[in-house]
Parts: C-alpha cells; structure tokens; sequence
C-alpha cells in the first residue's frame, strides 16, 4: 500500500511539473479545497426539546379543510 501511495505521489508530482504555473495553481487550489472538506468535523447534532416553543403558534380549525376551486383556477381572492 506504502508503495502504491509513493508511486501516485511521484505521478502526480511529475505530471504537476509539466504544467504551466496557472495550471499548478489551480492544481493547488483544487488539493486545499479537497483538503478542506474532508478535514472538516462533523457537526454535532443538539438534542431536541419537546414543548420549547408550546403554545407560540397555532393552526386555523379549517386548516384541513378542501381548498375552493376559486384558488385552483384562480379567479378572484379568497
């Protein structure tokens, strides 16, 4: 395994060489950015609290109610 990475790293270093300079910052740029984000922690979900915002919103009795046809077809305003 050793070996296959020193193999893909002397690849990849030789290959870089070739490029022009905007090139191989973009190269760069590229190999931070992967660097980046797979080096970020994983963000740490809070627990919930049950009832936190009890009795701050409520619901319409009709909310479950059919909508009219008026607002499908869009004639006039409700």
């Amino acid at each position: 395994m050793a070996e296959q990475v020193v193999d893909t790293t002397s690849e990849l270093i030789t290959k870089l060489q070739t490029l022009p300079p905007q090139q191989q910052q973009q190269v760069l740029d590229f190999v931070e950015f992967l660097a980046q984000k797979y080096n970020q922690a994983p963000e740490i979900k809070k627990k919930r609290v049950m009832g936190l915002h009890k009795g701050k919103i409520w619901m319409s009795d009709d909310f479950n109610d059919p909508l009219p046809d008026e607002l499908w077809m869009g004639k006039g305003v409700l």
